[in-house]
């Protein structure tokens, strides 16, 4: 039987080409290293391919410089039918000294789907500390609180009907 991998952490040098015109790495690298954590995490619990369905929450805190060493930190907090939910970190460092330092974070909702595109059946995860259950707890209000924000967001994208 096959394992569940629940966590993952993916590392990446702070190349010249991620560079944004402030001479930090631009936001769009970060999110890629975030999109790779959360699939092969999601990958990893689900033993299947999978999609992002949803990256929300990501807070910027502080800059990734050239050169860095950048760790993201991606763990399974909730699972649904065949979705997973991924709390990310990203942590950077110069790699002289890896004195770590806590750069993003954000929350990546992956999908699990089959061969035909569509959403496949997940294993269910189960806390197993005082901190799972609350991460668990915090991802179920995420979900409606995001369920309100989608509804208040419809008035952005509907036609006028003039």
């Amino acid at each position: 039987m096959r394992q569940a991998q629940r966590d993952i952490t993916l590392r990446f040098l702070a190349e010249p080409q991620d560079v944004n015109f402030g001479g930090k790495v631009h936001g769009g690298a970060v999110m890629k290293w975030i999109d790779l954590a959360a699939y092969a995490c999601a990958a990893g619990w689900s033993g299947q391919y999978c999609v992002t369905a949803y990256a929300g929450g990501i807070n910027f805190i502080s800059p990734i410089h050239v050169g860095s060493l950048v760790e993201v930190e991606a763990q399974v907090i909730y699972t649904g039918k065949s979705s997973m939910h991924i709390a990310l970190e990203v942590n950077a460092c110069d790699p002289k000294s890896l004195n770590r330092r806590l750069t993003t974070s954000c929350i990546v909702i992956m999908v699990a789907v089959d061969q035909h595109g569509h959403p496949a059946t997940v294993p269910q995860w189960e806390p197993q500390t005082e901190k799972d259950q609350r991460q668990l707890e915090a991802a179920v209000k995420l979900v409606e609180i995001r369920k309100h924000i989608s509804k208040e967001m419809q008035i952005f994208f509907q036609q006028d009907a003039e």
